[in-house]
């Protein structure tokens, strides 16, 4: 099965085509995501938020990480890095059931990077659109933590490190879907429920280790967006 965008109704979109509207649209030194909300050493993550870690140029949107001059509270060092959510910000947009969103990104190919798309509220709601590592080359992680159902999807034609791929994700209250260049690839069959709504997370991580590498070395890690766009559909799929 595939989708084609055009025959849904817009509702929201980013498509950094302009610098990056701090405060009005999106948030990025702070998530409820993270246990101290600009870093979050409990998720295996070395992240420290800086908004000056996400940049605009020629339509698409730069996330980097680079090593902190700062200690997480287990003792790692940390990595400055970018997120961008739509929680805290003066707009608030939220998806909710029956939205379908999709994003173009380029995938990294630094070691410890860990992009992802995905949802938060209220310390649970989380959708993850898709999140990617590096030492996996050609696969994606597609979860559903709200009706916990998860998978993983390898296409070695269309995932790999510095390739741009399209990823959507449809928030059904039966079923969630998600699609890889518009085909469908998982129908989870649990959905989200009939009143779910949730905040945006567009972010790159930097893993500490535990489940996949760490940073081997002080290099950059980089990761590119195209956009981010939302639909509204039918709220019962």
């Amino acid at each position: 099965m595939t989708i084609d965008t055009a025959t849904l109704t817009p509702a929201w979109s980013e498509e950094f085509d302009t610098p990056i509207s701090w405060g009005a649209r999106w948030v990025g030194d702070r998530s409820s995501a993270y246990r101290y909300c600009d870093h979050n050493p409990d998720d295996n993550k070395l992240d420290w938020l800086n908004p000056g870690c996400v940049t605009v140029s020629a339509g698409m949107a730069t996330f980097t990480a680079t090593p902190a001059d700062r200690t997480l509270e287990n003792g790692r060092r940390a990595w400055h890095t970018g997120l961008l959510t739509t929680e805290y910000s003066d707009e608030g947009f939220q998806v909710r059931t029956g939205d379908h969103v999709e994003t173009r990104v380029r995938l990294p190919s630094g070691t410890g990077a860990w992009p992802a798309l995905w949802t938060w509220k209220d310390g649970a709601n989380e959708v993850d659109c898709f999140e990617y590592h590096p030492d996996n080359p050609n696969l994606l992680e597609l979860s559903n933590h709200v009706n916990h159902s998860s998978t993983y999807h390898t296409d070695a034609d269309a995932i790999a490190p510095d390739r741009w791929v399209t990823i959507g994700t449809r928030y059904g209250a039966r079923s969630v879907e998600w699609y890889v260049n518009g085909d469908r690839v998982c129908r989870d069959a649990t959905g989200v429920g009939d009143d779910w709504s949730a905040y945006l997370i567009l972010n790159l991580s930097v893993c500490a280790g535990r489940h996949h590498p760490a940073p081997c070395g002080p290099d950059p890690i980089s990761f590119a967006v195209d956009y981010v766009r939302v639909y509204r559909g039918a709220p019962r799929w």
